[in-house]
């Protein structure tokens, strides 16, 4: 169960590639979603549509998962719910009483009485970081991230100028806090101007008062020159963007694990966040270069300063390192590996 199947949304189209995985490690995959858009995925894969794209009604997404479930319940041994608590919520009950097994996917800072009981439902929950899935529970098993390392790679691309550019990659809203981003480009700016911003990502309707805030502060800042908004660009196309960059940014707090930043260290690119996560992930020796403080923009500005200085074979090297992270621990293969190894176990 999953929200989205569309090899081109730009920010669900990854799971497809998860999808893609699962199906050479088991004999048959039957994927439900809410929304179906264009794939590409192995004969031993379907997918069922629970009807967004259809325009349905919330009452029709419910009928429809109800006579999926059932259509399919000699298909399937575990029921894996990717994010979506509702599911284990609506469905909990008849899968144990069918015998089949409940893995819960959660990775949120959020943790209410709808996750406890989606939690208290499933055999497993598991998530991508010990930071990501902040629940006390026996069930609670940490797999890391899904990074397709044969794709995201460093393409050795050369800028064709003498800019260092970054990268903000994601979603446009309030939790992603570009707004520290882009005060912390003004004040790199007033000693070192050789600097660019690209904004990849576009804003959802609730995040429209949010994203007008952003485009008047950086007139007000008078950045215009040094930033480039590029709206929403499908997942394939975030392979050319991360390499076409220097440095990604990410400003997602603590609780949250965007795979974004991995897939950029799977192309050897520079990276800064603030998600105290990382301070598990990065080498000892790099913590203090690429972790700055959450909502801090002198610091990151500091931070951004401090690469800008490095020379290129000290940044290639540090890029090294960090897909090296990426290849031994992250990995999309690395992860439905654990995924199964979760799903044969037997229950609690």
């Amino acid at each position: 169960m999953t929200q989205k199947v569309d090899i081109n949304d730009d920010l669900l189209g990854v799971y497809h590639s998860w999808i893609e995985m699962l199906a050479q490690k088991v004999e048959k995959v039957s994927v439900i979603c809410l929304f179906k858009g264009q794939f590409d995925l192995p004969p031993n894969v379907s997918i069922y549509s629970l009807g967004k794209e259809q325009g349905n009604s919330q009452l029709k997404y419910v009928k429809n998962f109800f006579f999926y479930i059932w259509k399919l319940r000699k298909d399937y041994d575990v029921a894996f719910v990717h994010m979506n608590k509702e599911y284990v919520l609506l469905a909990g009950l008849i899968w144990r009483l069918w015998g089949k097994k409940i893995v819960l996917w959660y990775a949120h800072y959020l943790i209410n009485w709808q996750v406890r009981i989606a939690v208290w439902l499933s055999h497993k929950v598991v998530t991508s970081t010990n930071f990501a899935c902040q629940i006390k529970s026996r069930k609670l098993c940490v797999v890391g991230q899904g990074i397709d390392v044969d794709y995201f790679r460093n393409l050795n691309y050369r800028n064709k100028d003498n800019k260092i550019n970054l990268l903000f990659l994601g979603r446009i809203s309030s939790v992603k806090d570009l707004g520290t981003l882009i005060n912390a480009i003004s004040i790199v700016l007033k000693k070192n101007n050789n600097i660019y911003l690209n904004v990849v990502g576009a804003p959802g309707e609730k995040d429209e008062p949010y994203w007008q805030s952003i485009k008047n502060l950086v007139t007000q800042l008078s950045l215009d020159s040094f930033i480039r908004f590029w709206g929403r660009v499908s997942w394939r196309q975030t392979l050319e963007f991360y390499n076409q960059n220097d440095i990604f940014i990410n400003l997602t707090r603590t609780g949250s694990f965007d795979k974004t930043t991995l897939e950029a260290m799977a192309c050897e690119k520079l990276v800064l966040v603030c998600n105290r996560a990382f301070e598990n992930i990065f080498p000892e020796d790099l913590k203090s270069q690429l972790i700055f403080l959450e909502k801090d923009s002198q610091d990151l500005a500091d931070k951004i300063s401090g690469l800008l200085v490095r020379q290129p074979e000290e940044k290639e090297a540090i890029g090294r390192t960090l897909r090296e992270i990426i290849v031994q621990n992250h990995s999309l293969e690395r992860l439905v590996d654990k995924l199964i190894e979760v799903f044969k176990n037997n229950t609690q």
